[in-house]
């Protein structure tokens, strides 16, 4: 038969879901004896071939090239990451926040940093949100959201639309209410905020890919809140902190850590960078220098 091309959405034990690209219909396929063979891995957004066997089943022929594949949760194919946040219910702190931006900007994903339950805050938690606007606003996109109210929800349909997404964040800072929102037939599980921990619930149990009725794809898995650096060289941190890029320090090969006539420390001190993305810097540099101690 005719060989189609689809999207993996889900995994079901030993075979997965594909939707069609051309049709939006979805099909529950098997793999080739060679994937297992070969030691061949499919993942939930692999774009395949697959071959329908007419009674509503089919094979998958082959896995096309993927333009990334990320680690943790293992999807490919990604376009961005959505960083979902909050500054109350639970408190997002910077350095969580850039330890993300720096697993995304490591897997060369465009970010949008989404500040969610607006509804919520008043007094000090606005200057909060203020505060976040202006570290990262001359970064990434910051947008603002309510699932409560609506708010900024039309402008996030905009970031999402045509694409492959994946929502990131600690769990209850309302990932799965916003999907809900933006589009209610996914009717997503929305878990309960833990009042002891500040924390909430995790409501999605194994990667999927969402089609949005606009157009465009997300994943929701709870692997997004594993902030595991992996395999990573001290000195290649620098790399994913976009305000570090460009700038010349005295010694070429500098650190920004404790070495003599560095630009970076210069910008701080002239307000030029955020003192919280340098001191998020210097404590993931310093976890990565006592990983690679500990190999020796």
């Amino acid at each position: 038969m005719l060989r189609k091309r689809g999207i993996v959405v889900s995994f079901h034990s030993n075979m997965v879901t594909v939707e069609d690209e051309e049709t939006g219909e979805r099909t529950l396929c098997k793999l080739r004896g060679r994937f297992r063979l070969q030691n061949l891995k499919i993942y939930v957004g692999d774009r395949v071939e697959y071959t329908p066997d007419g009674t509503g089943s089919g094979v998958i022929e082959n896995v096309l090239n993927r333009k990334n594949l990320l680690e943790k949760p293992h999807v490919a194919n990604i376009d961005q990451v959505i960083l979902v946040v909050t500054v109350k219910m639970p408190e997002v702190s910077p350095y969580i926040i850039d330890k993300f931006l720096v697993l995304a900007e490591k897997n060369q994903l465009d970010t949008v940093i989404v500040v969610n339950k607006m509804d919520l805050y008043d007094g000090e938690t606005l200057k909060k949100v203020e505060e976040l606007e202006r570290i990262y606003s001359p970064l990434y996109p910051v947008l603002k959201t309510s699932a409560v109210t609506g708010l900024g929800l039309e402008e996030l349909k905009e970031y999402l639309k045509g694409k492959v997404s994946t929502l990131a964040g600690i769990s209850g800072v309302g990932k799965s209410s916003l999907l809900n929102a933006i589009n209610p037939g996914l009717k997503l599980k929305v878990g309960e905020i833990s009042q002891k921990l500040q924390r909430g619930r995790h409501t999605t149990t194994s990667a999927q890919l969402l089609r949005f009725d606009f157009g465009g794809y997300v994943v929701d898995t709870p692997g997004f809140a594993n902030l595991e650096m992996g395999e990573m060289d001290p000195e290649e941190l620098k790399k994913y902190f976009k305000e570090f890029r460009g700038l010349v320090c005295f010694f070429s090969d500098c650190n920004h850590v404790e070495e003599p006539g560095c630009v970076v420390k210069e910008f701080i001190s002239e307000g030029k960078i955020a003192a919280s993305r340098y001191e998020s810097y210097v404590r993931l540099f310093q976890e990565l220098l006592g990983k690679e101690k500990r190999k020796w």
